[in-house]
């Protein structure tokens, strides 16, 4: 069984659009949805390649039943380890790019086994947030440094809005005004499903 993320990626068509971060890095997407409100046009898009996750691990003590995971965020620690990364996963012809908002790679995914499953609980307070399964695809050392490599379970959505440029903005999820909308969004994904 294969990732939901595995599509085929040889065209472009006026179902897709790129988002691009304040780096310039870009992150090809498919519209999954669209809502007109008030004369905006909210999108929910998905990444046409396969988002990807490092997580870093602490695991200094080998008696302690769990290892703290922390999932890299920071820019300038990814591209350290990047070039390593990249390496690890193309020996499984899988290619990895440092797109925008998130990494992605192409290739085929290995099938999805029990044991290779990792699920991570989001340890903040009053979170309504369930954990969320990652698929293991491999394991780096960078400085000593142990580092996963993962691909989430569940597709990777991004809810943005044309601003009065005409341009693609992200807009937060959080924000109150925006969560019916959003809502709106995804009953129309889990309704296609």
């Amino acid at each position: 069984m294969s990732s939901d993320f595995n599509r085929d990626t040889e065209s472009y068509d006026e179902e897709t659009i790129s988002l691009v971060d304040a780096n310039g890095r870009s992150l090809i997407c498919y519209i999954e949805h669209s809502l007109e409100t008030d004369g905006t046009v909210y999108l929910l898009l998905m990444p046409m390649d396969i988002p990807i996750v490092i997580i870093s691990w602490d695991d200094d003590d080998d008696d302690v039943e769990e290892t703290e995971a922390v999932m890299l965020e920071d820019d300038a620690e990814i591209t350290a380890i990047f070039a390593n990364a990249k390496a690890v996963l193309a020996e499984q012809n899988i290619y990895l790019k440092h797109t925008a908002y998130t990494l992605t790679a192409t290739g085929e995914l290995p099938p999805i086994e029990e044991d290779q499953l990792l699920t991570l609980n989001l340890d903040e307070e009053d979170s309504e947030l369930e954990p969320e399964e990652l698929q293991f695809l491999a394991s780096f050392y960078n400085s000593a440094q142990k580092y996963s490599i993962y691909t989430p379970l569940t597709p990777l959505l991004f809810f943005a809005r044309y601003n009065a440029n005409g341009e693609i903005e992200l807009v937060s999820p959080e924000e109150e005004r925006f969560q019916p909308i959003l809502e709106e969004l995804l009953f129309e994904e889990l309704d296609d499903r």
